[in-house]
């Protein structure tokens, strides 16, 4: 069989021996103790890296995001955010199950592109205050957004959106798994992209390579209460200065690198909308994700995308079907041009 290649997930990415180096030699202590020299120093880095006063080192994306929920809602308030938000749609209710709250979704009939909204569709799903409605409390936007196809918020347009939300009184968290991919992408600096948003999350083990660990980051006050909640979920750590290591070392040497991620991905669009099995625009990835739509032609005659997806593992590429119309494709720092040709390659065969 072909070596297989990964393009499932940037999250498939695994150590290079200069980080796990760094990560053996890390001075560490006791986090929940606020003891680990590590873990202070990446939370402080990267605070100030976003511009905000603090930051919390946590396990995951997912914990992060639902520590900010947790941290500044309380149980049946109302959150509002896109239908194809990751805190919807990938992190198993916890906004349910863990915070208590209800989700309603903005609009986004007037935005330029899926996963995007506008301030005019927030303003009109607010809901007045009314004794029968949950108490709308915290917007979220992610930046980039997944399902929207690795898209970067327009700057005028995130500015303008979040305005809206304080204006309304909500407090605003940026789910930002791959912030770090959008300020590449834009030469935007991170504390530009974080200005509008109370909280911003920020994941280590995505396009940066470690192999866990997110931040979220904001005010003082908030994450605080963010700490305590980390702790109530069981993601209190002790010698996290291993894991927070590799974050310092990613940020230092990985984090430039993810235009080339994002210039494989648009090779790999270009090579794909040239088959006749594809029916999308290149043009429209943005970053590290490529949302391939499979052409009718390529459904009725040989399945739909979760098909699909069977049949390129089979010749050694690895995909996610997005949509039973779509399949996905990752490019990270496992990969190199090679490996992106050879998949292009492959799924010519076919």
């Amino acid at each position: 069989m072909n070596q297989p290649i990964d393009l499932r997930s940037d999250t498939v990415t695994r150590p290079t021996q200069a980080m796990r180096q760094a990560m053996a030699s890390a001075e560490v202590g006791d986090d929940v103790m606020r003891a680990d020299p590590t873990v202070i120093a990446i939370e402080e880095r990267v605070a100030g890296m976003f511009g905000k006063a603090a930051a919390l080192f946590v396990p995951s994306g997912t914990m992060a995001n639902l520590l900010a929920i947790l941290s500044q809602t309380s149980p049946g308030d109302e959150i509002l955010t896109h239908r194809e938000s990751h805190i919807f749609y990938y992190e198993a209710g916890g906004y349910a199950a863990v915070a208590g709250c209800s989700i309603k979704f903005v609009d986004d009939a007037d935005a330029p592109k899926r996963g995007l909204m506008t301030a005019q569709s927030l303003k009109n799903t607010i809901r007045p205050s009314d004794v029968h409605f949950a108490k709308p409390k915290l917007f979220t936007v992610e930046n980039t957004h997944n399902r929207g196809g690795g898209i970067v918020w327009p700057m005028d347009l995130l500015k303008a959106t979040c305005a809206a939300a304080k204006g309304a009184g909500l407090r605003v968290h940026t789910d930002g798994a791959r912030i770090w991919n959008a300020s590449i992408a834009t030469g935007i600096d991170l504390k530009t992209l974080a200005a509008n948003t109370d909280t911003i999350s920020a994941c280590l083990s995505k396009g940066l390579g470690c192999p866990v660990g997110s931040l979220l980051i904001g005010d003082t006050e908030t994450i605080e209460i963010a700490r305590h909640k980390r702790k109530m979920l069981g993601g209190g750590m002790r010698q996290a200065g291993i894991l927070a290591a590799a974050g310092m070392y990613a940020i230092d040497h990985h984090l430039d690198r993810l235009q080339d991620d994002h210039t494989r991905a648009k090779k790999m669009a270009n090579e794909l909308a040239g088959l006749s099995m594809f029916d999308f625009d290149p043009s429209t990835v943005e970053t590290n994700l490529v949302y391939a739509k499979l052409s009718e032609s390529a459904i009725n005659d040989a399945g739909d995308a979760f098909d699909w997806e069977q049949k390129l593992g089979k010749i050694g590429v690895q995909c996610y079907a997005e949509s039973a119309g779509t399949l996905r494709f990752v490019t990270h720092l496992d990969l190199n041009d090679a490996m992106i040709s050879e998949a292009a390659k492959r799924i010519k065969s076919l």
